[in-house]
Formats: C-alpha cells, structure tokens, sequence
C-alpha cells in the first residue's frame, strides 16, 4: 500500500514557475514508477509526465514538453514536477499516481496503468 500526498499547487501568472512535491508513504517506493496527470473542469484526466522507478526513464505529454521536468528523490520518498513557462491552459488539478512496476525503465501514460492515487493538488495560470 502506498499514501500519496500533493502539495505546491496555487495561483500563478502566465510565464511563473511552480514545483509540485507528491510525497509517498509506504512500502517499496523505490520500486514504483510515478506518474503526474491532471484533469481541468469538464474535461478528463490526462497525462502530464511519468518516471521509472530508477529515475533515468521519462517521458511527457507533447503539451508540456520542454517545460515541465519530473524527477524523484529516494531519500525523501517523494517526486516532483517542476512547471516552467506555465500557460493558461495548464490550469487543472494535478494529480501524483504510483504503480508497482518490475522493470526499472518502465514507466506509465495512462490512467488505468496506476494503483495508487493522491488527491490531487490545484493549480491556476492567470493570462
């Protein structure tokens, strides 16, 4: 079982930066690849970046690449996603997710793939 816990979200100016922080709790983090998705009102939640449970896999959305980098830190048990250049349209809450995975290099782009799920963080880009 894995707690997962967002914070850093908040109202920003179009071009500021945030970092969200997704902190885990529980057994084998290390061996979970992580995921950051983010669902806007009306519409679905959808993928934003994911990492491999070894941290040297990523992979992102055409919609925030180049802008946003995700990574994690084992000792603190927690992943970021650091947001550069943020947009209007990157309003949304924003969720961390967790799967156990086997291969270090895996990593997940699809709601269904995760097991675990925090409750979510909002961010607001003002134009």
């Amino acid at each position: 079982q894995v707690q997962l816990v967002e914070s850093g979200g908040g109202l920003v100016q179009a071009g500021d930066s945030l970092r969200l922080s997704c902190a885990a709790s529980g057994r084998r983090f290390s061996r979970y690849a992580m995921g950051w998705f983010r669902q806007a009102p009306g519409k679905e939640r959808e993928f934003v970046a994911a990492i491999g449970w070894s941290g040297a896999s990523t992979y992102y959305a055409d919609s925030v690449k180049g802008r946003f980098t995700i990574s994690r830190d084992y000792a603190k048990n927690t992943v970021y996603l650091q947001m550069n250049s943020l947009k209007p349209e990157d309003t949304a809450v924003y969720y961390c997710a967790a799967k156990s995975a086997y291969s270090s290099g895996a990593y997940y782009s699809t709601v269904d793939d995760y097991d675990y799920w925090g409750q979510g963080t909002q961010v607001t880009v003002s134009s």
